[in-house]
């Protein structure tokens, strides 16, 4: 009892209740038009034989459009509202148009890398191809004199991680999905208020959503308090607006602009397998030292200027290659990559499509969701026919059961 009256007093359930009301009441009112207008059944009618036309013509994945057009003609009152509420458009024009303004005005803070690339496509043409279309889908550089460090489990990042924030001396930035209090963020967050408070400049972005039951409401408040610079991504509130479904999933902590983590792990006990929520949690991460750390630096950046307009000199923040040691390790090329609804382009899905099409000899993922569309799974099956060894990892025990 005492969870259900907690469940039912939470803020997702109160403002997901208030969203779901609101569609209700839309619907409501389309159905008594419907049953005291003839016309208006008409009218219902031709707009839903317009939309299907719309959606087949429009340039989104095959896989996206069926169920829409299913919905639509089965339910024209109900499949055209939801898809003008949620499935006709990502983001709305205002915000898309101020986030690429943006991003074009930070376009230059990359550097060029176009000589690498020429490197890379003489070594081998097909990860040449790949740093190319990156470069040119998010304008993201490719570096070299980068070491990578591959972490299998969350045990190892932690550990990693707080060692690397004991030694920031300029700035921390963090930008997680989901955050939640315990033993991983607490110590996380000890750190974090002894650096600001000895002068570091700290920055931690969340997401609303992801950490709306995982955080006390207003929780972005308390850090504020502890001398820590805090935004929340994407406020989640009680309107209907298709803004909603645009969450901010990313990873990253960059420190000093010399080191960087990212990956699979949130910021959250079950993530280091302090307890064991749906079995012993496999999730990988990854850190990087040099160059290539300013593309991260890059995307914290232009997310937190996107919900808090600053006047911030990128370059700051910047390590100057001049001023960074040679690294043990540091072969080959690296290439950090940020994607989003914004650029109406499918780059993380294209950049694997890439991978999987060009792969020889063996491919091995791991992955909490797999969640494949016909283009991904005709890829796999395509590779595994021709002989490539494919090898797929899920969790025996899933966090979503509907995955």
């Amino acid at each position: 009892m005492k969870k259900l009256l907690k469940f039912i007093t939470s803020r997702l359930f109160i403002i997901t209740f208030l969203i779901v009301l609101q569609i209700a009441v839309i619907l409501l009112a389309m159905f008594k038009l419907n049953e005291s207008y003839v016309y208006y059944r008409y009218l219902c009618t031709a707009v839903s034989i317009i939309l299907v036309f719309f959606i087949i013509n429009k340039d989104t994945n095959p896989s996206t459009k069926i169920p829409w057009i299913i919905l639509v003609l089965l339910m024209p009152i109900i499949g055209g509202t939801f898809y003008l509420l949620f499935g006709s458009v990502q983001v709305s024009y205002f915000i898309k148009k101020r986030h690429n303004k943006l991003i074009a005005n930070t376009a230059h803070y990359y550097p060029e890398c176009d000589e690498l690339i020429y490197r890379m496509l003489k070594m081998n043409s097909h990860v040449g191809k790949e740093a190319q279309y990156i470069k040119n889908s998010s304008s993201m550089s490719v570096y070299e004199h980068t070491a990578t460090t591959y972490y299998p489990i969350g045990e190892d990042f932690f550990e990693a991680l707080i060692r690397e924030m004991k030694k920031a001396k300029k700035f921390i930035f963090m930008e997680y999905f989901i955050v939640q209090e315990g033993k991983m963020w607490d110590t996380i967050l000890d750190i974090m208020v002894e650096k600001a408070a000895a002068g570091v400049e700290v920055r931690m972005m969340y997401d609303d959503l992801g950490s709306i039951n995982t955080l006390p409401t207003g929780y972005h408040k308390k850090l504020k308090e502890l001398g820590i610079k805090c935004t929340v991504f994407n406020p989640y509130r009680a309107s209907v607006s298709v803004s909603l479904q645009n969450r901010d999933h990313r990873k990253i902590t960059v420190i000093d602009g010399h080191t960087a983590f990212t990956g699979g792990c949130n910021l959250a006990d079950e993530y280091i397998n302090e307890f064991e929520k749906h079995g012993h949690w496999k999730d990988a991460a990854l850190m990087i030292k040099g160059p290539a750390v300013w593309n991260l630096t890059m995307l914290f950046l232009q997310s937190w200027n996107f919900f808090n307009p600053t006047d911030d000199n990128y370059y700051d923040y910047k390590r100057p290659d001049d001023k960074m040691p040679p690294l043990p390790n540091a072969k080959g090329f690296v290439q950090p990559y940020g994607d989003s609804p914004f650029n109406n382009e499918l780059i993380s899905e294209y950049v694997y499509l890439n991978f999987i099409n060009t792969a020889n000899r063996y491919l091995y993922i791991t992955t909490p969701y797999l969640i494949v569309d016909n283009e991904m799974v005709t890829s796999l099956i395509l590779a595994a026919k021709s002989g490539v060894d494919v090898r797929i990892i899920t969790p025996h025990i899933p966090d979503k059961w509907y995955v």
